[in-house]
C-alpha cells in the first residue's frame, strides 16, 4: 500500500471519531449557551421556554461533566493520528468544554447585579443623595417609615432591613 493510501486509511478510520468529539463539545456549549438565550432578562419570554431553560439548568452540571469526559475520551482516542495542529485545536476544544462544564455550575444572570457588602442607611434629612423628585419605595409599620430609592433597589433587586421591629424583603 502507498503511503497516500494508508493516509487516506487511516483518516477513513479517524473521522467518525473525531465527529462524535465535535457532537460532544457542541452538546457542552449548547448545555449553557440555550438557557442564556432562552433567558434573557430583558427580552420578553414564554412560560414554555421558561420551563425548558429551568430544565436545563438542572440537567445541565452533570451532563456538561459528561459531556466534558466524552470530549476527552474522543480526543484520547484521535490524538495519537492527529498532528500538531490537529492537536492544538484539541486542546483548544477541550478547554471550551471545560469553561462550559463550569460555567454550568454558576449562575451568570448574578453576576451584573453585585450584593451590597456594607449597605447603609440614612436619614431622610441626610439622604443629599436622593433628588427631590425622584421615585421611592415608601412603607410604615407601627410608626416606624422608611424609604427606598427605586434606582437604587432597581439595580440590586433586593433589600433586606427591619422596619418597625418587621423584618423585610424590599424588591422591585
Amino acid at each position: 500500500m502507498t503511503r497516500s493510501a494508508e493516509r487516506r486509511t487511516r483518516a477513513g478510520r479517524r473521522w467518525p471519531w473525531a465527529a462524535a468529539f465535535l457532537v460532544a463539545l457542541a452538546a457542552a456549549l449548547a448545555l449553557v449557551a440555550t438557557p442564556l438565550w432562552l433567558m434573557r432578562p430583558f427580552e420578553p419570554q414564554s412560560a414554555a421556554g421558561m420551563a425548558r431553560a429551568h430544565a436545563m439548568l438542572r440537567l445541565a452540571p452533570w451532563a456538561s461533566l459528561l459531556a466534558l469526559g466524552a470530549a476527552a475520551a474522543l480526543a484520547w482516542r484521535v490524538w495519537p493520528a492527529a498532528r500538531w495542529p490537529g492537536r492544538a485545536a484539541l486542546l483548544a476544544a477541550l478547554l471550551l468544554a471545560g469553561a462550559a462544564a463550569w460555567l454550568a455550575r454558576q449562575n451568570v444572570f448574578e453576576w451584573p447585579f453585585p450584593p451590597v457588602l456594607h449597605p447603609g442607611y440614612a436619614a431622610a434629612g441626610a439622604a443629599a443623595f436622593v433628588d427631590p423628585g425622584e421615585p421611592v419605595l415608601g412603607i410604615d409599620v407601627h410608626g416606624d417609615a422608611a424609604a427606598y430609592p427605586v434606582a437604587q433597589v432597581a439595580f440590586h433587586h433586593v433589600v433586606e432591613d427591619v422596619v418597625g421591629g418587621t423584618p423585610l424583603i424590599v424588591t422591585y
